[in-house]
């Protein structure tokens, strides 16, 4: 007897959405987000579906799918990190000028 490969399609990329990077199906809440909130934040799983309006099994499918691309992923939060340092020591989207620059 074979074994069935089953499949929940919950996780989702679309270019047209986050820039194609991948996304919990139906939503533009990206999987790194999910894994940020479990991993750097420490929520549970039950707290990370209330707070973006998600099922269990959609938090669920996204960490699955964050363990089973972790290199892939870890690198796009570290590219976006750095992206969003390289903006906030450039000041983009400030109002004001620096009053030490």
């Amino acid at each position: 007897m074979e074994a069935t490969m089953q499949s929940i399609n919950l996780i989702a990329t679309n270019p047209q959405v986050r820039g194609g990077r991948p996304c919990i199906a139906g939503t533009s809440i990206e999987v790194s987000v999910v894994a940020i909130a479990k991993i750097v934040h420490g929520q549970s799983a039950e707290e990370i579906a209330a707070d973006y309006d998600l099922s269990l099994p959609q938090v669920y499918a996204a960490l699955a799918h964050y363990y089973e691309h972790k290199d892939e992923v870890d690198t796009t939060i570290l590219e976006r990190r750095k992206l969003a340092q390289d903006m906030k020591e450039k000041q983009v989207g400030s109002r004001h000028h620096s009053l030490f620059g």
